[in-house]
């Protein structure tokens, strides 16, 4: 489905356009075309092929999606997959974008993403002195945008993260807190993904040799990759803190069970104690001189509990009970 279509020279909209409406050839050297597709059809991508003489290898990644992040080279034809992540209700949905950079037009074809980007076009249409810059700077802003969503995403990882670290010495739930634990790790290394390949490809626009339809814009791919490996130097602080925050709990859980483990035991050596005077006084030999006492029962039993509360008391002390 086309999005939006048009025509632009001297950094300014000339003409909209539609998929049937796509000129053999440019009138002046300085126009661009910029066409954004969503979700396109078989016969759309068969007709960017045939009209921009598209690699046919480019247009069968583009038709399959769910490719990994990579720019290639084809002529004089960048071709770029982007993930497009979305963060909504603590969960991160997984879409594509695939872009074809010339310096005589740019395609944007997104997939699986309802992400509008129809804020890139706005921005770039209000800086005319920057997109007279051409599809390079096109294909920047899109690279942007994209970034500033990892980015934005990287810290909304970051607070659920601190969240969890505060909850972590107030619940006492450990089975629940190292779900949401792995949940988050889960969504880090999602980002990552996205994230890691991006920063290489973003390094190929700047410096060294460049493709000519970015040349002239290579300093704002700079700055774009310089954003991207913030980002990504985040997402490494945030993995090393999922990593302690569950060291942390699982500390937590045994220390617990210990503190368990010694009521057991100390209650266990107070029962113990009495059983083993019930079980002197309880064998019924003969000669027990107690046997014949008045008072050997309530003394018996004066025993006992003196004994327990001693135990009791030693216990208590020690911070076992």
């Amino acid at each position: 489905m086309l999005v939006n279509g048009a025509i632009y020279a001297d950094g300014k909209r000339m003409q909209s356009l539609d998929l049937d409406q796509l000129p053999r050839q440019f009138a002046e050297a300085e126009q661009f075309l910029w066409i954004a597709l969503k979700d396109p059809s078989a016969d759309e991508l068969e007709r960017l092929k045939f009209h921009f003489n598209l690699h046919p290898l480019a247009i069968e990644d583009a038709a399959n999606g769910h490719q990994r992040p990579k720019l290639e080279e084809y002529g004089s034809t960048l071709f770029s997959v982007i993930q497009l992540l979305h963060y909504r209700n603590a969960e991160i949905a997984v879409g594509e974008i695939d872009v074809f950079v010339n310096q005589h037009f740019i395609l944007s074809l997104r997939s699986r993403s309802d992400q509008d980007f129809l804020g890139v076009r706005r921005r770039c249409e209000e800086e005319p002195h920057l997109l007279r810059l051409g599809p390079g700077y096109v294909f920047y802003a899109i690279l942007d945008h994209v970034v500033d969503q990892y980015f934005e995403i990287t810290e909304a990882l970051q607070e659920e993260l601190e969240s969890i670290e505060e909850s972590i010495f107030q619940q006492k739930n450990a089975r629940f807190q190292i779900s949401r634990l792995f949940h988050l790790k889960q969504q880090s290394t999602t980002v990552r993904h996205a994230a890691l390949p991006l920063l290489e490809f973003i390094g190929k626009l700047h410096g060294g040799r460049v493709p000519p339809a970015c040349y002239s814009v290579q300093e704002y791919f700079r700055d774009v990759h310089d954003h991207l490996a913030r980002t990504v130097m985040n997402l490494e602080s945030l993995r090393d803190g999922i990593t302690t925050a569950t060291q942390m709990n699982l500390s937590l859980v045994t220390i617990d069970e210990t503190e368990v483990t010694k009521r057991l035991a100390a209650w266990a050596a107070i029962f113990a104690a009495s059983t083993a005077l019930a079980g002197i006084w309880g064998m019924n030999f003969e000669h027990m001189p107690e046997l014949a006492w008045t008072y050997g029962y309530p003394a018996a039993l004066g025993v006992i509990g003196l004994v327990s509360g001693l135990l009791y008391r030693r216990f208590k002390k020690a911070g076992w009970l």
